[in-house]
């Protein structure tokens, strides 16, 4: 996050036409609301969401020829939010970016980067209509969405049967519910040398790294917590002091590994167990038996009764675009019934909307793998769209590194601290 952002805009100017009318310009809001023609729209790199996007954009300009679709990739940086914020200071973002992360989007707003979808007659309609009652979780504090929840990746807890097998545990129903069963099947993979880990989330410092290990659980223990509701920290409390008990002791007796591994520990086989989204069926299919169970409480609730984190990323259109009209129209064609379809096709990846299990029905009958991941997609937690976001998981991050991770400091001092401070951070604007 700390690249310096001419580097970053020299880089964008080279690799994006600045100041072209589907991106670049500055100009009357009011009349770029209203105008069409060509477009800028970038994708992630994620090599079977670009071929949906080349796609999506085939589709669409064989209808529209005068107002055709230009799509790229997110240009090279450290981070994809690097780069945006980048192209927003310069001028030159896109009209519309399928890889917006949900905890930039503060930021980006501050910035003045991005456009109420509210601007449109039927913006907040389409956004509640498609999500359902998700969609409050996307609304920025002003009451507005500034990003269309466009896809998810539920996170659930990923288990190699094979693994599980060579421990001496039931590899078709491994005991992983409560938090003393997954203690206890994690001890057996250890103790047997089945892997050298129970599992192996990154130890490492990054902000988004407590979206994989401490967030989801927080969100199961807690009925649906954010990390921030209503100005005010809440993992400072007993179900986030469970959740921190629980993976300070596998860090503690060595069943999660303090060091960052350069590869992929579970595909590796060095973990018998990794937190992931439906993306990993396809990553991991052929090359791992695997089985899928939701995350761990504290009492070990049933499925139907967990949330998790979503691991979402959505679309926004950028202040920069001038043909918005056609901008929003592209983004309702993009997020429509069959390019929602061919997306979930093409990636496994979840797309936000309700009722999805019925919706593709035929799909899910046709890839049961991905069943239980639409089941948790209706229960999942976003981050809390609040002002400093990405300070907040800093803050939090280095709280629970300190903490949990390596033992520095204990935990209720640690997450207190954090809490004053998040406090602080969440009351700004």
């Amino acid at each position: 996050m700390k690249r310096a952002a001419a580097f970053v805009t020299l880089i964008l100017c080279t690799t994006v036409a600045c100041g072209e009318g589907g991106g670049g310009g500055g100009g009357d809001a009011g009349q770029a609301a209203a105008k069409r023609g060509p477009i800028n729209v970038w994708l992630s790199n994620n090599p079977e969401e670009v071929t949906w996007g080349k796609a999506m954009a085939d589709a669409w300009n064989t209808a529209h020829a005068d107002q055709k679709i230009s799509v790229q990739e997110i240009p090279a940086g450290k981070t994809s939010e690097e780069v945006i914020g980048a192209a927003i200071t310069a001028g030159n973002a896109p009209c519309l970016i399928f890889n917006t992360a949900p905890a930039a989007v503060p930021q980006f707003q501050k910035q003045g980067g991005l456009v109420p979808l509210n601007d449109f007659p039927d913006g907040a309609s389409y956004v509640e209509a498609r999500t359902g009652e998700t969609a409050a979780q996307y609304k920025s504090p002003d009451g507005k969405y500034y990003q269309l929840p466009w896809k998810s990746n539920p996170v659930m807890i990923f288990y190699n049967k094979k693994l599980l097998k060579k421990a001496g545990v039931d590899p078709e129903k491994p005991p992983l519910a409560t938090y003393d069963e997954f203690l206890a099947t994690a001890r057996k993979i250890v103790s047997s040398k089945a892997a050298d880990a129970a599992i192996y989330p990154a130890p490492t410092s990054e902000f988004f790294q407590s979206w994989f290990d401490f967030y989801p659980l927080f969100a199961a223990e807690s009925g649906g917590k954010q990390l921030v509701a209503d100005g005010k920290a809440q993992f400072d409390s007993p179900e986030g002091q469970r959740v921190a008990t629980f993976w300070k002791t596998l860090y503690d007796e060595g069943l999660a590994p303090k060091e960052k591994y350069n590869g992929d520990s579970f595909a590796d086989g060095k973990a018998a167990m990794a937190i992931v989204g439906p993306w990993a069926v396809s990553v991991y299919g052929e090359k791992v038996d695997w089985g899928v169970a939701p995350v761990p409480t504290s009492t070990g609730r049933s499925a139907e009764e967990i949330t998790t984190f979503s691991d979402a990323k959505n679309v926004a259109m950028y202040s920069a675009c001038q043909n918005r009209a056609t901008a929003w129209d592209v983004l309702k064609f993009a997020t429509g019934q069959e390019q929602d379809g061919a997306l979930l096709k093409a990636t496994g990846q979840m797309p936000l909307r309700k009722d999805l299990p019925t919706t593709y029905a035929d799909y899910f009958t046709g890839k049961p793998e991905y069943k239980t991941f639409a089941a948790q997609a209706a229960r999942t937690v976003e981050v809390p769209n609040v002002p400093n976001s990405i300070t907040i998981w800093q803050t939090f991050r280095d709280a629970y590194s300190s903490s949990v991770i390596f033992g520095k400091t204990p935990v209720a001092d640690a997450f207190k601290a954090a809490r004053e401070k998040i406090d602080t951070l969440a009351g700004q604007s």
